[in-house]
């Protein structure tokens, strides 16, 4: 495909947004509900984390979707176990915002809290709020595992004593982030390690092999609630070995696909006791893509659009969120802060030849915010698109197989609202 077949064939393909202010006019956003079609999960991505401009274009189009096709669920990157009070704030059931913890980096700011809670309180077309991520973005298990121990306290007291130890250790490494808590769980001694896992697979054994004990003591709906939270845990344990073994050199190709299966399987998990609803889903382009992640030719994990697709078909569909700008906002590790991070603006090289925004800029939208439907066959020719940015650096994908459309935006503002 030479380089002006691709840009016309984007051109046809591309409409123009009128702007990203959440409360404006939706029409110019009509194109949305063919890309969206009868879909019971539509997932909107973000290209890199703390750009204002993804939070407004996600409230954009979460409007356009509840309002003219009827989805009544936001399920977010965010703490499974944690959403179950943002959800009941968000629909203006009490609770404080302040303390509700989760995941606010995956850009739920606080700004984005307090809009979807006034679009609730404005009546006609709300939405509920779900979580489908292990606790506190992999950094702290207690707001999984404390729920999970008081339900035990009612249901199971015998089994106090193996959570309160899983937790002692768990303590003593927990963080706002799990690159807070990663090098300090880095540092307890491997017994410790292998002790928190071991607690952490008897826990989970004995909580399933006794599920008709503690549905008789309780009821099927608080069982399934927390078993799902503590299913959490092992999931997010197993991450910090896996991450050690990356950057050791020494991974398991595919090993962070254990975060991207839980995500998964807790939005399953929602549809399954919601199934009149339809959900859009808000993360990161990297987990609500459909194919593979790749870096430099290695697997690193089957994400969590992979397994909705294969579990939903046609009935999931995904949008990223990328951008035109010189620059965005990079995550650095820094144990010297909370979040175990800085944010900080990095320059960026033009868009590789074969990606998206090349394309996009190519086709002269580099400074318009545009919708393109990637679904039409683009022509044949030697160069598909084949590239898009992620965070600072670009990765290689089929990006008409990773996603159904691309919502691109000429402007980058860092946002570090939490």
């Amino acid at each position: 495909m030479a380089d002006h077949d691709l840009s016309g064939w984007v051109r046809e393909h591309t409409t123009t947004l009128t702007g990203l202010a959440p409360d404006a006019p939706l029409d110019d956003l009509e194109p949305l509900r063919d890309i969206a079609g009868d879909a019971r999960v539509v997932a909107l991505g973000e290209g890199a984390h703390f750009v204002q401009e993804f939070t407004r274009a996600r409230q954009r189009l979460l409007r356009f979707l509840a309002e003219r096709c009827g989805f009544t669920v936001l399920a977010f990157e965010y703490g499974f176990s944690e959403a179950v009070g943002l959800d009941r704030w968000i629909r203006d059931e009490g609770g404080d915002l302040a303390r509700l913890g989760g995941t606010p980096f995956a850009g739920l700011t606080t700004e984005m809290a307090h809009w979807l809670h006034r679009h609730n309180r404005a009546g006609g077309h709300p939405v509920r709020f779900a979580g489908i991520d292990i606790p506190a973005a992999g950094g702290d298990l207690r707001p999984a595992l404390d729920p999970v121990a008081a339900y035990l306290r009612e249901v199971d007291p015998d089994a106090l004593p193996l959570i309160d130890r899983v937790l002692a250790i768990a303590d003593r490494f927990a963080g706002k982030s799990f690159a807070a808590a990663s090098p300090k769980w880095s540092r307890l001694t491997t017994a410790e390690q292998d002790a928190l896992t071991a607690g952490l697979a008897r826990l989970l054994l004995r909580f399933q092999a006794l599920e008709a004990l503690y549905v008789s003591r309780s009821d099927q709906d608080r069982y399934d609630l927390n078993l799902r939270r503590l299913q959490a845990a092992p999931h997010t344990d197993y991450m910090f070995g896996a991450m050690r073994d990356i950057y050791a050199g020494e991974g398991m190709a595919g090993d962070t696909s254990i975060r991207e299966d839980y995500m998964a399987g807790s939005l399953l998990w929602h549809l399954d006791r919601a199934p009149e609803d339809r959900f859009v889903l808000a993360a990161h382009n990297n987990h609500i893509q459909k194919a593979p992640v790749h870096f430099d030719g290695d697997l690193i994990a089957f994400p969590m659009g992979h397994y909705l697709h294969r579990a939903l078909g046609d009935g999931y569909r995904a949008i990223a969120l990328t951008h035109t700008a010189d620059h965005v906002p990079e995550m650095h590790l820094d144990e010297t802060t909370e979040a175990g991070f800085t944010v900080i603006d990095e320059t960026l090289a033009p868009p590789s030849p074969g990606s998206i925004e090349a394309a996009l800029i190519d086709a002269g939208f580099q400074d318009a915010i545009t919708l393109t439907d990637l679904r039409p066959v683009p022509p044949e020719g030697p160069r598909p698109l084949d590239r898009i940015r992620t965070q600072s650096a670009d990765i290689e994908l089929p990006v008409r197989e990773a996603f159904d459309a691309v919502l691109s935006v000429p402007t980058v503002t860092t946002s570090t609202d939490a």
